[in-house]
Protein backbone atom coordinates (compact mmCIF):
# COMPACT_ATOMS: atom_id res chain seq x y z
CA UNK A 1 0.00 0.00 0.00
CA UNK A 2 1.21 3.50 -0.88
CA UNK A 3 1.18 5.42 2.45
CA UNK A 4 -1.28 8.32 2.36
CA UNK A 5 -2.10 10.79 5.10
CA UNK A 6 -5.77 11.08 5.99
CA UNK A 7 -5.55 14.66 4.77
CA UNK A 8 -4.34 13.37 1.39
CA UNK A 9 -7.07 10.71 1.33
CA UNK A 10 -9.72 13.35 1.95
CA UNK A 11 -8.31 15.50 -0.82
CA UNK A 12 -8.20 12.58 -3.24
CA UNK A 13 -11.82 11.55 -2.65
CA UNK A 14 -13.31 15.02 -2.24
CA UNK A 15 -14.24 14.39 1.38
CA UNK A 16 -13.84 16.10 4.74
CA UNK A 17 -12.21 14.85 7.91
CA UNK A 18 -14.43 14.25 10.91
CA UNK A 19 -13.32 13.23 14.44
CA UNK A 20 -9.74 12.97 13.17
CA UNK A 21 -7.31 14.16 15.85
CA UNK A 22 -4.28 13.95 13.53
CA UNK A 23 -4.80 14.68 9.79
CA UNK A 24 -1.22 13.53 9.15
CA UNK A 25 -2.00 10.01 10.40
CA UNK A 26 -1.12 7.55 7.64
CA UNK A 27 -3.19 5.00 5.82
CA UNK A 28 -0.60 2.23 5.44
CA UNK A 29 -2.74 -0.80 4.58
CA UNK A 30 -5.36 -1.52 1.92
CA UNK A 31 -9.00 -0.51 2.05
CA UNK A 32 -11.62 -3.14 2.95
CA UNK A 33 -15.42 -3.32 3.05
CA UNK A 34 -15.57 -6.06 5.70
CA UNK A 35 -14.63 -4.85 9.18
CA UNK A 36 -13.38 -8.36 10.00
CA UNK A 37 -10.67 -8.01 7.34
CA UNK A 38 -9.20 -4.72 8.59
CA UNK A 39 -5.41 -4.57 8.81
CA UNK A 40 -3.65 -2.11 11.12
CA UNK A 41 -3.40 1.18 9.27
CA UNK A 42 -6.09 0.24 6.76
CA UNK A 43 -9.20 2.11 5.70
CA UNK A 44 -12.70 0.73 6.27
CA UNK A 45 -15.22 1.67 3.57
CA UNK A 46 -18.70 1.71 5.11
CA UNK A 47 -20.89 0.55 2.27
CA UNK A 48 -24.57 -0.33 2.63
CA UNK A 49 -24.84 -4.11 2.46
CA UNK A 50 -27.59 -6.52 1.54
CA UNK A 51 -28.40 -7.15 5.17
CA UNK A 52 -26.55 -4.44 7.12
CA UNK A 53 -25.16 -0.92 6.81
CA UNK A 54 -21.38 -0.77 7.02
CA UNK A 55 -21.61 2.39 9.14
CA UNK A 56 -22.79 0.19 12.03
CA UNK A 57 -19.37 -1.50 12.06
CA UNK A 58 -17.27 1.66 11.99
CA UNK A 59 -16.27 1.51 15.66
CA UNK A 60 -15.35 -2.18 15.37
CA UNK A 61 -13.19 -1.42 12.33
CA UNK A 62 -11.24 1.31 14.13
CA UNK A 63 -10.88 -0.92 17.17
CA UNK A 64 -9.40 -3.57 14.88
CA UNK A 65 -6.78 -1.12 13.62
CA UNK A 66 -8.36 0.94 10.84
CA UNK A 67 -6.85 4.42 10.74
CA UNK A 68 -10.21 5.80 9.63
CA UNK A 69 -13.57 5.03 8.05
CA UNK A 70 -14.78 6.13 4.64
CA UNK A 71 -18.37 7.12 5.39
CA UNK A 72 -21.30 9.25 4.28
CA UNK A 73 -21.86 10.68 7.77
CA UNK A 74 -19.98 11.12 11.06
CA UNK A 75 -19.65 7.80 12.87
CA UNK A 76 -18.05 8.77 16.19
CA UNK A 77 -14.58 7.57 15.15
CA UNK A 78 -12.01 9.03 12.73
CA UNK A 79 -13.69 9.29 9.34
CA UNK A 80 -13.39 10.73 5.87
CA UNK A 81 -16.93 11.83 5.10
CA UNK A 82 -18.01 11.77 1.44
CA UNK A 83 -21.22 11.94 -0.54
CA UNK A 84 -20.85 8.45 -2.03
CA UNK A 85 -18.52 5.79 -0.60
CA UNK A 86 -18.33 3.79 -3.83
CA UNK A 87 -17.35 6.84 -5.87
CA UNK A 88 -14.79 7.71 -3.21
CA UNK A 89 -13.27 4.22 -3.42
CA UNK A 90 -12.86 4.67 -7.16
CA UNK A 91 -11.17 8.05 -6.66
CA UNK A 92 -8.86 6.58 -4.03
CA UNK A 93 -7.87 3.77 -6.41
CA UNK A 94 -7.05 6.27 -9.15
CA UNK A 95 -4.85 8.23 -6.72
CA UNK A 96 -2.96 5.12 -5.59
CA UNK A 97 -2.41 3.98 -9.17
CA UNK A 98 -1.14 7.42 -10.20
CA UNK A 99 1.50 7.18 -7.46
CA UNK A 100 3.06 4.16 -9.20
CA UNK A 101 3.37 5.28 -12.84
CA UNK A 102 5.75 2.42 -13.64
CA UNK A 103 3.00 -0.16 -12.99
CA UNK A 104 1.47 -1.71 -16.11
CA UNK A 105 -2.24 -2.47 -15.70
CA UNK A 106 -3.36 -5.76 -17.24
CA UNK A 107 -7.13 -6.06 -17.47
CA UNK A 108 -8.82 -9.35 -18.23
CA UNK A 109 -12.41 -10.32 -18.81
CA UNK A 110 -14.45 -13.23 -20.12
CA UNK A 111 -17.53 -15.27 -19.37
CA UNK A 112 -15.53 -18.06 -17.72
CA UNK A 113 -12.03 -18.66 -16.42
CA UNK A 114 -11.16 -15.13 -15.29
CA UNK A 115 -9.97 -16.00 -11.80
CA UNK A 116 -8.02 -19.12 -12.79
CA UNK A 117 -6.33 -17.21 -15.62
CA UNK A 118 -5.58 -14.26 -13.37
CA UNK A 119 -3.90 -16.63 -10.93
CA UNK A 120 -1.83 -18.16 -13.73
CA UNK A 121 -0.73 -14.74 -15.01
CA UNK A 122 0.27 -13.78 -11.48
CA UNK A 123 2.52 -16.86 -11.34
CA UNK A 124 4.09 -16.29 -14.77
CA UNK A 125 4.76 -12.55 -14.85
CA UNK A 126 7.16 -12.42 -11.88
CA UNK A 127 9.74 -13.62 -14.43
CA UNK A 128 9.52 -10.05 -15.77
CA UNK A 129 8.89 -8.05 -12.61
CA UNK A 130 7.00 -7.81 -9.33
CA UNK A 131 3.34 -8.59 -9.84
CA UNK A 132 0.17 -8.27 -7.79
CA UNK A 133 -3.29 -9.39 -8.86
CA UNK A 134 -6.96 -9.20 -8.05
CA UNK A 135 -7.74 -10.44 -4.56
CA UNK A 136 -9.92 -13.59 -4.75
CA UNK A 137 -12.39 -12.78 -7.54
CA UNK A 138 -13.01 -9.12 -6.63
CA UNK A 139 -13.68 -7.96 -10.18
CA UNK A 140 -16.47 -5.39 -9.93
CA UNK A 141 -16.96 -1.76 -9.02
CA UNK A 142 -16.31 -2.56 -5.34
CA UNK A 143 -13.67 -5.27 -5.47
CA UNK A 144 -11.46 -3.90 -8.22
CA UNK A 145 -10.73 -0.56 -6.46
CA UNK A 146 -9.99 -2.49 -3.26
CA UNK A 147 -7.37 -4.52 -5.13
CA UNK A 148 -5.75 -1.36 -6.51
CA UNK A 149 -5.22 -0.10 -2.94
CA UNK A 150 -2.83 -3.05 -2.43
CA UNK A 151 -0.42 -1.48 -4.91
CA UNK A 152 3.10 -0.75 -3.67
CA UNK A 153 6.04 1.11 -5.14
CA UNK A 154 8.22 -1.18 -7.21
CA UNK A 155 5.32 -3.23 -8.55
CA UNK A 156 5.72 -3.69 -12.29
CA UNK A 157 2.44 -5.41 -13.17
CA UNK A 158 -1.06 -5.01 -11.73
CA UNK A 159 -3.38 -7.79 -12.95
CA UNK A 160 -7.05 -6.90 -12.62
CA UNK A 161 -10.12 -9.00 -13.35
CA UNK A 162 -12.89 -6.90 -14.86
CA UNK A 163 -16.38 -8.35 -14.63
CA UNK A 164 -19.54 -7.02 -16.21
CA UNK A 165 -23.26 -7.48 -15.78
CA UNK A 166 -24.22 -4.98 -18.44
CA UNK A 167 -23.08 -2.59 -21.14
CA UNK A 168 -20.80 0.14 -19.79
CA UNK A 169 -19.60 -1.73 -16.70
CA UNK A 170 -16.14 -2.52 -18.06
CA UNK A 171 -15.79 0.98 -19.45
CA UNK A 172 -16.39 2.27 -15.92
CA UNK A 173 -13.69 -0.05 -14.52
CA UNK A 174 -11.17 0.97 -17.19
CA UNK A 175 -11.64 4.59 -16.19
CA UNK A 176 -10.67 3.71 -12.63
CA UNK A 177 -7.61 1.69 -13.72
CA UNK A 178 -6.73 2.36 -17.39
CA UNK A 179 -5.21 -0.82 -18.83
CA UNK A 180 -2.21 -1.09 -21.12
CA UNK A 181 -2.86 -4.79 -21.74
CA UNK A 182 -6.35 -6.17 -22.29
CA UNK A 183 -7.15 -9.90 -22.36
CA UNK A 184 -10.53 -11.28 -23.46
CA UNK A 185 -10.88 -14.99 -22.73
CA UNK A 186 -14.26 -15.95 -24.20
CA UNK A 187 -17.86 -14.96 -24.74
CA UNK A 188 -20.11 -17.58 -23.19
CA UNK A 189 -23.51 -17.80 -21.56
CA UNK A 190 -22.72 -16.57 -18.05
CA UNK A 191 -25.19 -13.78 -17.14
CA UNK A 192 -26.84 -14.13 -20.55
CA UNK A 193 -30.21 -13.40 -18.94
CA UNK A 194 -28.99 -10.02 -17.79
CA UNK A 195 -27.31 -9.11 -21.08
CA UNK A 196 -29.97 -10.39 -23.44
CA UNK A 197 -27.76 -12.52 -25.68
CA UNK A 198 -24.17 -13.47 -26.50
CA UNK A 199 -23.79 -10.59 -28.95
CA UNK A 200 -24.56 -8.17 -26.14
CA UNK A 201 -22.05 -9.97 -23.91
CA UNK A 202 -19.44 -9.56 -26.66
CA UNK A 203 -20.27 -5.87 -26.93
CA UNK A 204 -19.70 -5.45 -23.19
CA UNK A 205 -16.50 -7.52 -23.02
CA UNK A 206 -15.05 -5.66 -25.99
CA UNK A 207 -15.13 -2.42 -24.01
CA UNK A 208 -11.84 -3.61 -22.51
CA UNK A 209 -9.91 -3.56 -25.79
CA UNK A 210 -11.57 -0.30 -26.81
CA UNK A 211 -10.00 1.30 -23.74
CA UNK A 212 -6.44 0.33 -24.69
CA UNK A 213 -3.97 2.96 -25.92
CA UNK A 214 -2.36 2.69 -29.33
CA UNK A 215 0.87 1.47 -27.71
CA UNK A 216 -1.03 -1.17 -25.74
CA UNK A 217 -1.58 -4.89 -26.27
CA UNK A 218 -4.88 -6.71 -26.91
CA UNK A 219 -4.76 -10.46 -26.25
CA UNK A 220 -7.67 -12.26 -27.91
CA UNK A 221 -8.92 -15.85 -28.11
CA UNK A 222 -8.60 -16.96 -31.72
CA UNK A 223 -10.81 -20.00 -31.03
CA UNK A 224 -13.81 -17.81 -30.12
CA UNK A 225 -15.16 -15.95 -33.18
CA UNK A 226 -16.88 -13.29 -31.06
CA UNK A 227 -13.59 -12.56 -29.29
CA UNK A 228 -11.43 -12.73 -32.41
CA UNK A 229 -13.70 -10.14 -34.03
CA UNK A 230 -12.76 -7.64 -31.31
CA UNK A 231 -9.48 -7.01 -33.13
CA UNK A 232 -11.32 -4.39 -35.16
CA UNK A 233 -12.35 -2.55 -31.99
CA UNK A 234 -8.90 -1.61 -30.73
CA UNK A 235 -6.00 0.65 -31.70
CA UNK A 236 -3.58 -1.58 -29.82
CA UNK A 237 -1.32 -4.31 -31.13
CA UNK A 238 -3.22 -7.61 -31.24
CA UNK A 239 -1.87 -11.00 -30.15
CA UNK A 240 -4.02 -14.12 -30.39
CA UNK A 241 -4.00 -17.45 -28.58
CA UNK A 242 -5.69 -20.75 -29.38
CA UNK A 243 -5.32 -24.24 -30.76
CA UNK A 244 -5.49 -23.34 -34.46
CA UNK A 245 -2.51 -22.71 -36.70
CA UNK A 246 -3.49 -19.07 -37.15
CA UNK A 247 -3.03 -18.23 -33.45
CA UNK A 248 0.13 -16.37 -32.42
CA UNK A 249 0.43 -18.43 -29.23
CA UNK A 250 -0.70 -22.03 -29.73
CA UNK A 251 -1.19 -25.28 -27.89
CA UNK A 252 -0.31 -28.41 -29.86
CA UNK A 253 -0.20 -32.08 -28.84
CA UNK A 254 -2.70 -31.55 -26.00
CA UNK A 255 -3.10 -34.58 -23.72
CA UNK A 256 -4.86 -35.40 -20.45
CA UNK A 257 -3.45 -37.79 -17.85
CA UNK A 258 -5.56 -40.15 -15.75
CA UNK A 259 -6.16 -37.39 -13.20
CA UNK A 260 -7.47 -34.97 -15.79
CA UNK A 261 -4.33 -32.79 -15.82
CA UNK A 262 -3.47 -31.33 -19.19
CA UNK A 263 -0.14 -31.15 -20.93
CA UNK A 264 0.66 -29.51 -24.24
CA UNK A 265 3.41 -28.00 -26.32
CA UNK A 266 3.48 -24.21 -26.18
CA UNK A 267 4.34 -22.78 -29.57
CA UNK A 268 5.10 -19.10 -30.24
CA UNK A 269 7.69 -17.00 -32.02
CA UNK A 270 9.11 -20.08 -33.74
CA UNK A 271 9.91 -21.73 -30.40
CA UNK A 272 8.28 -24.72 -28.69
CA UNK A 273 8.34 -25.85 -25.08
CA UNK A 274 6.38 -28.49 -23.17
CA UNK A 275 3.90 -27.48 -20.45
CA UNK A 276 2.78 -29.96 -17.77
CA UNK A 277 -0.08 -28.38 -15.82
CA UNK A 278 -0.86 -29.41 -12.25
CA UNK A 279 -4.39 -28.03 -12.63
CA UNK A 280 -7.24 -30.42 -13.32
CA UNK A 281 -9.41 -30.06 -16.44
CA UNK A 282 -8.82 -29.60 -20.16
CA UNK A 283 -10.34 -26.10 -20.00
CA UNK A 284 -7.18 -24.92 -18.24
CA UNK A 285 -5.32 -25.26 -21.54
CA UNK A 286 -7.07 -22.13 -22.82
CA UNK A 287 -6.43 -20.35 -19.53
CA UNK A 288 -2.75 -21.26 -19.64
CA UNK A 289 -2.48 -20.15 -23.28
CA UNK A 290 -4.03 -16.81 -22.39
CA UNK A 291 -1.55 -16.32 -19.56
CA UNK A 292 1.30 -17.32 -21.85
CA UNK A 293 0.18 -14.85 -24.52
CA UNK A 294 0.16 -12.01 -22.00
CA UNK A 295 3.64 -12.91 -20.77
CA UNK A 296 5.12 -13.43 -24.23
CA UNK A 297 3.48 -10.26 -25.47
CA UNK A 298 5.24 -8.39 -22.67
CA UNK A 299 8.62 -9.87 -23.55
CA UNK A 300 8.89 -13.17 -21.69
CA UNK A 301 10.60 -16.09 -23.39
CA UNK A 302 8.60 -19.12 -24.50
CA UNK A 303 10.69 -21.62 -22.55
CA UNK A 304 10.60 -19.62 -19.30
CA UNK A 305 6.87 -19.09 -19.71
CA UNK A 306 6.30 -22.82 -20.20
CA UNK A 307 8.38 -23.61 -17.12
CA UNK A 308 6.43 -21.09 -15.02
CA UNK A 309 3.11 -22.55 -16.16
CA UNK A 310 4.32 -26.03 -15.26
CA UNK A 311 5.14 -24.79 -11.74
CA UNK A 312 1.83 -22.98 -11.31
CA UNK A 313 -0.55 -24.24 -8.64
CA UNK A 314 -4.23 -23.85 -7.88
CA UNK A 315 -4.80 -20.68 -5.88
CA UNK A 316 -8.56 -20.10 -5.72
CA UNK A 317 -10.80 -22.62 -3.99
CA UNK A 318 -13.92 -24.03 -5.57
CA UNK A 319 -12.45 -24.31 -9.08
CA UNK A 320 -11.62 -27.91 -9.96
CA UNK A 321 -10.19 -28.33 -6.47
CA UNK A 322 -9.46 -32.04 -6.03
CA UNK A 323 -9.32 -33.79 -2.65
CA UNK A 324 -8.61 -37.51 -2.20
CA UNK A 325 -10.07 -38.93 1.02
CA UNK A 326 -8.58 -41.78 3.00
CA UNK A 327 -11.42 -44.08 1.89
CA UNK A 328 -10.49 -43.61 -1.76
CA UNK A 329 -13.27 -41.14 -2.50
CA UNK A 330 -12.20 -38.24 -4.73
CA UNK A 331 -14.09 -34.96 -4.31
CA UNK A 332 -13.98 -32.40 -7.15
CA UNK A 333 -14.99 -29.03 -5.73
CA UNK A 334 -15.92 -26.93 -8.76
CA UNK A 335 -18.72 -25.18 -6.90
CA UNK A 336 -17.60 -21.57 -6.97
CA UNK A 337 -19.90 -20.88 -9.90
CA UNK A 338 -21.62 -22.50 -12.87
CA UNK A 339 -23.01 -21.76 -16.31
CA UNK A 340 -23.79 -24.08 -19.25
CA UNK A 341 -20.27 -23.77 -20.70
CA UNK A 342 -18.48 -24.51 -17.42
CA UNK A 343 -20.85 -27.44 -16.75
CA UNK A 344 -19.76 -29.01 -20.05
CA UNK A 345 -16.11 -28.50 -19.13
CA UNK A 346 -16.69 -30.07 -15.72
CA UNK A 347 -18.28 -33.17 -17.26
CA UNK A 348 -15.28 -33.54 -19.58
CA UNK A 349 -12.93 -33.34 -16.61
CA UNK A 350 -15.02 -35.80 -14.62
CA UNK A 351 -14.92 -38.34 -17.45
CA UNK A 352 -11.12 -38.02 -17.70
CA UNK A 353 -10.69 -38.43 -13.94
CA UNK A 354 -13.20 -41.22 -13.30
CA UNK A 355 -10.70 -43.99 -14.14
CA UNK A 356 -13.45 -46.62 -14.08
CA UNK A 357 -14.82 -45.39 -10.76
CA UNK A 358 -18.47 -44.92 -9.93
CA UNK A 359 -19.20 -41.24 -10.57
CA UNK A 360 -21.61 -38.99 -8.69
CA UNK A 361 -22.54 -35.45 -9.75
CA UNK A 362 -24.00 -32.99 -7.23
CA UNK A 363 -25.28 -30.22 -9.50
CA UNK A 364 -26.88 -26.98 -8.38
CA UNK A 365 -28.97 -24.56 -10.37
CA UNK A 366 -27.34 -22.11 -12.79
CA UNK A 367 -28.46 -18.54 -12.19
CA UNK A 368 -28.91 -15.47 -14.42
CA UNK A 369 -29.88 -17.38 -17.55
CA UNK A 370 -33.08 -15.41 -18.16
CA UNK A 371 -35.81 -16.88 -20.34
CA UNK A 372 -33.55 -19.73 -21.45
CA UNK A 373 -33.06 -21.07 -17.92
CA UNK A 374 -35.46 -24.01 -18.21
CA UNK A 375 -34.06 -25.25 -21.51
CA UNK A 376 -30.42 -24.69 -20.45
CA UNK A 377 -31.01 -26.79 -17.32
CA UNK A 378 -32.67 -29.51 -19.40
CA UNK A 379 -29.66 -29.49 -21.72
CA UNK A 380 -27.28 -29.87 -18.78
CA UNK A 381 -29.46 -32.77 -17.59
CA UNK A 382 -29.06 -34.41 -21.01
CA UNK A 383 -25.29 -33.87 -20.85
CA UNK A 384 -25.23 -35.43 -17.37
CA UNK A 385 -27.15 -38.44 -18.68
CA UNK A 386 -24.53 -38.94 -21.40
CA UNK A 387 -21.50 -38.23 -19.18
CA UNK A 388 -21.19 -41.73 -17.75
CA UNK A 389 -22.19 -40.75 -14.22
CA UNK A 390 -24.05 -43.20 -12.00
CA UNK A 391 -25.83 -40.83 -9.58
CA UNK A 392 -27.15 -37.29 -10.08
CA UNK A 393 -28.14 -35.12 -7.15
CA UNK A 394 -29.94 -32.04 -8.51
CA UNK A 395 -29.98 -29.16 -6.02
CA UNK A 396 -32.44 -26.27 -5.95
CA UNK A 397 -35.96 -25.48 -7.15
CA UNK A 398 -37.77 -25.71 -10.47
CA UNK A 399 -34.65 -25.42 -12.62
CA UNK A 400 -32.99 -28.25 -10.74
CA UNK A 401 -36.13 -30.33 -11.24
CA UNK A 402 -36.00 -29.64 -14.98
CA UNK A 403 -32.37 -30.79 -15.06
CA UNK A 404 -33.23 -33.94 -13.10
CA UNK A 405 -36.21 -34.79 -15.31
CA UNK A 406 -34.22 -34.43 -18.53
CA UNK A 407 -31.39 -36.59 -17.19
CA UNK A 408 -33.80 -39.32 -16.09
CA UNK A 409 -35.64 -39.26 -19.40
CA UNK A 410 -32.44 -39.64 -21.42
CA UNK A 411 -30.95 -42.30 -19.13
CA UNK A 412 -33.57 -44.31 -17.17
CA UNK A 413 -30.75 -46.33 -15.55
CA UNK A 414 -29.27 -43.22 -13.94
CA UNK A 415 -30.13 -42.80 -10.26
CA UNK A 416 -31.54 -39.28 -9.91
CA UNK A 417 -32.48 -37.60 -6.64
CA UNK A 418 -33.39 -34.01 -5.83
CA UNK A 419 -32.19 -31.90 -2.91
CA UNK A 420 -33.78 -28.73 -1.56
CA UNK A 421 -30.55 -26.98 -0.60
CA UNK A 422 -26.86 -27.40 0.25
CA UNK A 423 -27.48 -29.21 3.54
CA UNK A 424 -30.03 -31.60 2.07
CA UNK A 425 -27.54 -32.29 -0.74
CA UNK A 426 -24.86 -33.04 1.85
CA UNK A 427 -27.11 -35.53 3.65
CA UNK A 428 -28.08 -37.28 0.41
CA UNK A 429 -24.52 -37.41 -0.87
CA UNK A 430 -23.19 -38.89 2.34
CA UNK A 431 -25.82 -41.61 2.17
CA UNK A 432 -25.05 -42.43 -1.47
CA UNK A 433 -21.24 -42.17 -1.63
CA UNK A 434 -19.35 -45.45 -1.52
CA UNK A 435 -15.60 -45.98 -0.98
CA UNK A 436 -13.69 -45.29 -4.18
CA UNK A 437 -16.33 -43.04 -5.76
CA UNK A 438 -15.51 -39.81 -7.59
CA UNK A 439 -17.84 -36.90 -6.80
CA UNK A 440 -18.24 -33.68 -8.78
CA UNK A 441 -19.87 -30.78 -6.93
CA UNK A 442 -20.87 -27.77 -9.05
CA UNK A 443 -23.47 -25.01 -9.08
CA UNK A 444 -23.94 -21.26 -9.11
CA UNK A 445 -22.36 -19.45 -6.17
CA UNK A 446 -25.69 -18.56 -4.60
CA UNK A 447 -26.60 -22.26 -4.24
CA UNK A 448 -23.67 -22.49 -1.78
CA UNK A 449 -22.52 -25.95 -2.85
CA UNK A 450 -18.95 -25.01 -2.01
CA UNK A 451 -20.05 -25.55 1.58
CA UNK A 452 -21.27 -29.03 0.59
CA UNK A 453 -18.06 -29.90 -1.25
CA UNK A 454 -15.83 -28.77 1.60
CA UNK A 455 -17.68 -30.97 4.06
CA UNK A 456 -17.74 -33.94 1.74
CA UNK A 457 -13.97 -33.59 1.51
CA UNK A 458 -13.87 -34.01 5.30
CA UNK A 459 -15.96 -37.12 6.00
CA UNK A 460 -15.70 -36.65 9.76
CA UNK A 461 -17.82 -33.46 9.74
CA UNK A 462 -21.47 -33.50 10.71
CA UNK A 463 -24.27 -32.92 8.22
CA UNK A 464 -25.72 -29.43 8.54
CA UNK A 465 -22.55 -28.07 10.16
CA UNK A 466 -21.91 -24.44 9.25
Amino acid sequence: MIPLSLEAVASAVGGRLCDVPDPSALMTAPAVVDSREVEPGGLFAALPGEHADGHAFAANAVKAGAVAVLATRPVGVPAVVVEDVLDALAALARTVLAAVPEATVIGLTGSAGKTSTKDLIAQVLPELGETIATVKSFNGEIGMPLTVTHLERGVRYLVLEMGARGIGHITHLTRIAPPTVGLVLNVGTAHVGEFGGREQIAKAKGELVEALPAEGLAVLNADDPLVAAMASRTRARVMTFGTGNDADVRAVDVALDASGRASFTLAADGTRARVELSLHGAHHVANALAAAAVAIGLGAGVEKTAAALSRAVLVASGRMEVTDRSDGVRIINDAFNANPDSMKAAFTALAAMAEGRRAIAVLGEMKELGDDADEEHRQVGRLAAAAGIHVLIAVGGDDASAMAAAAQQDNPQLKVVEARDRDHALTLARALIQPGDIVLVKGSHSVELEHTAQRLARPDTVAGER
